[in-house]
């Protein structure tokens, strides 16, 4: 039987390279390898987004009120947008001083004891019990206390490692919309998820109305909660820091709360919600649910991705403790310099000391083609199949194991079914995990070798994205296939140009991993094998068409109706491109439906065949079908016979 094909209507996200719709984030990678005109397009756009100027009719107006036009912009900002843009040093708080406590006890050998006042209205309400406290005048108190108390001094510390891969200098999130008090995880889960919904094109009410409610679909999570002041990180830190914690605190910090955000906030939808997790590969995870969904029916429309606010001082400090982050010693050992180059501090398969943490937020919305077809949507590519294997019995929770060979070769053997053998010979390439860790080098390098051999695949081509916008950890391979949409749009695989040379250790025979930006424009790339190696053996692959591809497939399997889509989605296009104008204005029209058109619960009406609720054009239906007639049968012939128990002699 044939399956729907998931297609990619739109996406949309931000991480350290910019905005993903549109591809700006994809052009700022790959910036060197543009026309003229659109470095200056990326430029522009990323200074609007980053705060050095607003856009003015045709024209910028720069901080000073001096009016520009984007050949001056160009000029003007360039310098700044690229320093402020990919990995670099961290800018939201200080890696050098890290504020923090240290604990001490004093020496008590002799019996000696401390004395020191205080204002009454400062003291515990429960204080130690070796604690003396004597009233004083003005409202002060002195307090005599043995010196065995311990004592918690603040005491700022350094991060070993200062790098990261932050979003653009100068953009704030929360300035974008009522952020009321949300994490920053969830800003930018609402930031990228409006993003992708804008970027199709279509209205949103537009795509609702022509499903039933449960037909959409909503698949996100991050992996490590929201561990910023306002959610868990608060939460946790509140008593020791002195300070109370929030009633908003726990519930934000949930991991499902993107999800729950996207479905409140920017969709409204009372539809499926799911929100898996499988450390850095949770947006494959993600991926592969709404894949399933959609390819059996469940689901027509889904919006699928991942936010993650991971570059804090407390996450950056356990992953360091692992020896995981490239430490600034660890850089210069490489260089045989004194200062470390921040900029080069993730390099995937070339001589590295560890990956580079970086914040990101990344979302795909998928159709089922019948749908995309009926409503002229336009099409960026496709997710037939997504492969999740563990790893067995491991002697290292973190370490790499047989679960992405399979999960990778599976992914090949599929692509090979759906688009043939020759195809995926000579028109794919690998969007690597590439984390930039000795480690990783040597076995994902290995892995795509023996693959490549497996199937005869000569000097394949093999991209990190990591090397640009460092490990967003849930987000990571969301950041891959907004890269990999890039290069079917401008055919041209990003080089991974933090390195200087591949590290002797790199199996090349069959895969190429190219130090500078190769065009492929002779030979343009029709499928994407995006892969991801997580802690704990998370293993993921997935199969990305190039939308050429499906173009093909979708004009032989709709030969009547395919010239009718063609010219509906000129207006899509239109749309979208509108939308991209205003959001390289840095216009971003965030979604945030807060309390607005709420459900009225009495105005729910229910019957046998469905369930209509109001403010929704369609029914929720319940002609569900019986998985298990056979059974239904078989069960229906034994309880009409007699029972054999009860039959008289």
């Amino acid at each position: 039987m044939s399956h729907s094909l998931p297609v990619i209507v739109g996406f949309g996200g931000y991480n350290a390279a910019g905005r993903s719709s549109s591809h700006q984030a994809f052009r700022r990678m790959v910036l060197e390898s543009l026309p003229a005109e659109e470095q200056r397009k990326t430029i522009v756009g990323l200074a609007c987004l980053m705060g050095h100027v607003k856009k003015q009719g045709d024209q910028y107006s720069n901080q000073q009120g001096t009016l520009l036009s984007a050949a001056d912009v160009d000029n003007q900002f360039r310098v700044q947008v690229l320093d402020g843009t990919l990995i670099r040093k961290i800018e939201s708080f200080d890696p050098a001083a890290v504020p923090g406590n240290k604990k001490i006890t004093f020496d008590d050998q002799q019996g000696k004891q401390i004395v020191f006042t205080m204002q009454k209205r400062d003291l515990p309400s429960q204080y130690p019990e070796d604690w003396q406290v004597t009233d004083l005048e003005d409202g002060q108190v002195q307090v005599t206390a043995s010196a065995l108390s311990d004592y918690l001094i603040e005491s700022h510390y350094e991060l070993v490692a200062k790098a990261a891969g932050q979003l653009p200098s100068g953009f704030k999130p929360d300035e974008h919309y009522n952020a009321r008090f949300h994490p920053r995880g969830l800003q930018m889960a609402l930031l990228g998820a409006s993003d992708a919904v804008h970027s199709i094109g279509l209205p949103w009410e537009t795509i609702a109305d022509h499903v039933n409610p449960d037909q959409v679909g909503v698949y996100s999570s991050s992996v490590l909660s929201q561990m910023t002041e306002e959610g868990m990180a608060g939460l946790l830190q509140g008593r020791l820091k002195g300070v109370r914690t929030t009633a908003k605190q726990l519930p934000l910090g949930l991991n499902s709360m993107p999800a729950d955000f996207i479905n409140a906030y920017v969709l409204g939808s009372v539809g499926h919600t799911e929100a898996i997790t499988g450390a850095c590969a949770s947006f494959l995870y993600v991926l592969q649910a709404a894949v399933r969904d959609i390819r059996s029916g469940r689901r027509r429309v889904a919006i699928v991705g991942n936010a993650e606010a991971g570059v804090t001082p407390e996450i950056m400090e356990g992953f360091s403790n692992m020896s995981a982050l490239a430490s600034d010693e660890n850089l210069c050992k490489l260089d045989g310099t004194d200062k470390p180059d921040w900029r080069r501090a993730s390099r995937p398969f070339g001589p590295n000391c560890g990956f580079t943490l970086s914040e990101a937020t990344q979302y795909i919305v998928l159709m089922d083609d019948a749908l995309a077809i009926e409503l002229g949507a336009d099409i960026h590519g496709a997710v037939p199949e997504v492969f999740i294997n563990a790893d067995g019995i491991k002697k290292s929770i973190s370490a790499p194991g047989v679960g992405n060979y399979i999960s990778f070769a599976k992914a090949v053997a599929a692509a090979v079914s759906i688009v043939g053998k020759q195809t995926v010979q000579q028109h794919s390439f690998v969007h690597a995990h590439g984390s930039s860790t000795p480690a990783n080098r040597t076995t994902e390098s290995e892995l795509i070798d023996r693959v490549a051999a497996a199937f005869d695949i000569k000097d394949w081509p093999v991209t990190a994205a990591k090397s640009f916008v460092g490990h967003s950890l849930s987000t990571a391979s969301g950041d891959q296939l907004a890269s990999a949409l890039g290069t079917f749009k401008y055919n041209v695989i990003p080089g991974i140009k933090t390195i200087t040379e591949i590290a002797p250790d790199v199996h090349q025979l069959r895969a190429k991993f190219p130090l500078e930006d190769i065009d492929v424009s002779d030979a343009p790339m029709q499928v994407a094998f995006i892969n991801s190696k997580g802690f704990g053996g998370n293993n993921a692959t997935a199969v990305v068409l190039s939308p050429n591809k499906v173009e093909s497939m979708l004009a032989a399997r709709y030969p009547n109706d395919y010239s009718d889509y063609v010219a509906r989605r000129k207006q899509t296009r239109a749309n979208a491109n509108a939308y991209e104008g205003r959001a390289d204005s840095a216009e971003l029209d965030v979604i945030y439906k807060f309390g607005e058109s709420l459900i009225d619960d009495a105005g729910l009406s229910i019957s046998e065949q469905g369930l209509h609720i109001p403010g929704f054009q369609r029914a929720v239906e319940f002609n569900l079908q019986n998985p298990y007639p056979d059974m239904q049968q078989n069960l229906a012939v034994a309880e009409a016979a007699p029972d054999p128990l009860c039959v008289p002699d």
